[in-house]
């Protein structure tokens, strides 16, 4: 029996494994040129995946599995995973292919042609380390006017169990998140995840990925991601011990030159399969029974996880391969090429981005109310957006990452997934973080060469697409201010976003 292992499925307990004989059973991994190149991945998320596959690949040998591991600088390597699973099929003859259903449409296409293409008997399984299968998320959503995903989230809530008095919520409230929007001080006990020294094998991984995507986006100076599941382990324990408690509060803030606050940083190692979300969910919970954690920091954090997380999984299946396409607001622009710099007077995006190209990370406000904001008010495509989020993140798999941009950040899907566009002014960034107080722009002011150009951006936003979101209710009172304005003022608003748009159009786009 042969059983291909792809590099999100790093997991001992695959369901494909599950019930092999080990003495019969060849374990096929493969770094193929296709996977690392349809977009043009930051060189550190490159890094990352390799080096935990190899890594990966001697856990599974020492849990007494023989694998077969194909490098992508072995010169006989097809490039592709249907092209190296015919290289192993003639080596090995195998009588039967099991896998366990990929992540993504496009590979799972590829899982699904080589019964016919080989003439092998190929069973596809059921990734059990999600809570919901994509038929449990279909009946759910079926016959629903809105897939809203808060009770979405109640029902994965009852399924696990988790933060459950029988059959009530742990403090009477599903929702915590109005409590969970402080904005955080500089603080030198601020809490700082681990940092691995690259081992042999990840020196091996950096260098081929220095001579290899030199012109990939991103840095490989001062890589220390977790590559093994122990190490993975060792930064959740530095979680759950010095940062959960304060995680709820401070979640949405941001600050200069503080990269992750009180943020988890595990989410690499949950996409790749080297952590259970179920299992961190349930540690997370312990310590709120255990009087070490607050419940809006642990109520938040499985939210992410057992609601967004699994929400995000649902709709990509849900929707098709198609809803890369989706486009609700017509936007076209380009994104402008400081997002593959960082070199931009505006501070919060110079934060945001900066931070990205160094470390392949940013936490999830600096990607809603920063970037993904930015990109939304300049009416930039959101099938571009999609793209630069994929590539440029550690953590960005299609299935997590094209419904959390296209969908919450872009609304491109028209509300499907979020009520509302999720736009602001510079007031939220000024609310929420340190930013504004470094930046050369005056957050207080809308028009002006000094004006802060999310203040023009939003108003005109709002303006451009009143025929569309004008009935919004949860946008009612932002228009209901925009129409207060005088037509001298809005007409000043809406030039100066012109103006700082035609600079944009002006300068060199894309990558």
């Amino acid at each position: 029996m042969l059983v291909p292992v792809l590099g999100d499925q790093l997991s001992l307990t695959l369901p494909s494994l599950a019930g092999a004989d080990r003495a019969e059973t060849i374990v096929l991994m493969m770094e193929v040129a296709d996977e690392t190149s349809y977009v043009r991945h930051h060189k550190k998320k490159l890094a990352y995946i390799l080096s935990a596959m190899r890594h990966h690949a001697d856990a599974l040998r020492g849990d007494g599995w023989t694998v077969d591991y194909v490098r992508l600088d072995d010169p006989d390597n097809a490039g592709s995973f249907t092209g190296e699973l015919a290289r192993a099929i003639g080596r090995h003859d195998p009588d039967r292919i099991v896998v366990t259903e990929a992540g993504e449409w496009r590979v799972q296409a590829m899982l699904e042609s080589w019964q016919t293409l080989f003439g092998v008997p190929v069973e596809i399984r059921a990734d059990d380390r999600f809570v919901a299968s994509h038929a449990d998320f279909a009946q759910w959503a079926e016959g629903r006017a809105e897939l809203t995903m808060e009770y979405f989230y109640r029902l994965m809530r009852r399924r696990t169990g988790l933060l459950m008095d029988g059959d009530r919520p742990a403090g009477d409230r599903w929702n915590f998140d109005k409590e969970n929007r402080k904005p955080a001080k500089a603080d030198l006990l601020m809490p700082r995840p681990h940092a691995f020294a690259p081992d042999t094998i990840t020196q091996e991984v950096l260098a081929l990925v220095a001579a290899r995507f030199a012109d990939h986006p991103g840095s490989l100076d001062d890589f220390d991601y977790a590559v093994t599941a122990q190490d993975a382990r060792a930064q959740a324990d530095a979680f759950f011990a010095h940062a959960l408690a304060e995680f709820g509060p401070y979640e949405d803030a941001m600050l200069t030159g503080e990269r992750h606050l009180w943020h988890s940083i595990l989410s690499p190692y949950i996409n790749s399969g080297l952590l259970d979300p179920l299992d961190l969910c349930r540690r997370a919970e312990a310590e709120y029974r255990a009087g070490r954690a607050p419940l809006q920091s642990v109520e938040g954090y499985v939210r992410q996880i057992i609601g967004w997380r699994e929400f995000m999984r649902g709709i990509y299946w849900r929707e098709g391969p198609d809803y890369v396409t989706r486009n609700a607001l017509g936007h076209t622009r380009p994104l402008p090429g400081f997002y593959w710099t960082g070199d931009t007077d505006q501070h919060c995006l110079k934060e945001a981005i900066g931070q990205t190209l160094a470390t392949a990370h940013a936490h999830h406000i600096q990607r809603l109310m920063v970037t993904g904001n930015f990109a939304l008010l300049i009416g930039a495509d959101p099938a571009a957006v999609h793209v630069w989020y994929l590539e440029i993140y550690v953590d960005a798999y299609e299935w997590v990452e094209l419904p959390n941009t296209l969908g919450m950040s872009q609304f491109g899907d028209g509300g499907l997934v979020g009520t509302k566009p999720y736009v602001s002014s510079g007031a939220y960034i000024n609310k929420m973080s340190d930013y504004c107080r470094h930046c050369r722009y005056d957050v207080a002011k809308r028009t002006g060469d000094d004006a802060c150009p999310f203040n023009a951006l939003y108003w005109d936003f709002l303006a451009r697409h009143e025929e569309r979101l004008g009935r919004n209710p949860r946008l009612a009172m932002p228009y209901r201010t925009w129409a207060r304005f005088a037509a001298e003022e809005q007409a000043a608003i809406r030039d100066q976003a012109a103006r700082f748009l035609a600079t944009l159009d002006a300068a060199e786009g894309g990558y």
